[in-house]
């Protein structure tokens, strides 16, 4: 028969934190928009949330999957857009655009490669298409996949996409 001694709590205890750090690691703190705020290339679309009242949406319970465009793709677009966009006056065109980059549930990297198109939070379904490996989302180029959030998941792409 076993015997608890002291050293077999000790070792006990420690094994109990070990597992419990590690659950606690394993499950994201962040939301999306908190995610993407904090990576740092999103000022933009931080910025075109927050116009279009988005943030609370993508705050939310979820799950989402969104299509982030970067800082630079959001520079891509033509000059006098993004500032014409985040005007009161463009706010429903700017929701649908921004709406148009999210998937309700979690899409992982490993299911969007199988589909031809994914239906958008906006009512539109984005083109799915896989070459040679790389994956994009219409015309943007997908550049880094499953950043795991506490509601959904990001995928990170090169360019706005339009609906």
């Amino acid at each position: 028969m076993f015997a608890w001694n002291r050293r077999s709590w000790m070792l006990a205890a420690a094994g109990w934190m070990a597992l419990s750090s590690a659950a606690v690691a394993a499950e994201p703190a962040k939301d999306i928009v908190d995610t993407a705020v904090a990576a740092g290339q999103f000022k933009t679309l931080a910025a075109a949330l927050t116009a279009a009242d988005l943030v609370d949406t993508l705050k939310g319970k979820g799950p989402f999957t969104v299509f982030a465009p970067t800082d630079e793709a959001f520079a891509k677009l033509p000059a006098g857009t993004l500032e014409t966009l985040l005007k009161p006056e463009n706010k429903q065109k700017l929701v649908e655009i921004l709406t148009y980059h999210v998937v309700s549930g979690k899409v992982m990297a490993a299911d969007v490669v199988k589909l031809k198109e994914a239906k958008t939070v906006q009512g539109k379904a984005a083109k799915i298409t896989v070459k040679d490996g790389k994956v994009m989302v219409d015309a943007a180029n997908v550049v880094k996949t499953d950043i795991v959030t506490s509601n959904g998941v990001i995928h990170i792409i090169d360019q706005v996409i339009l609906p």
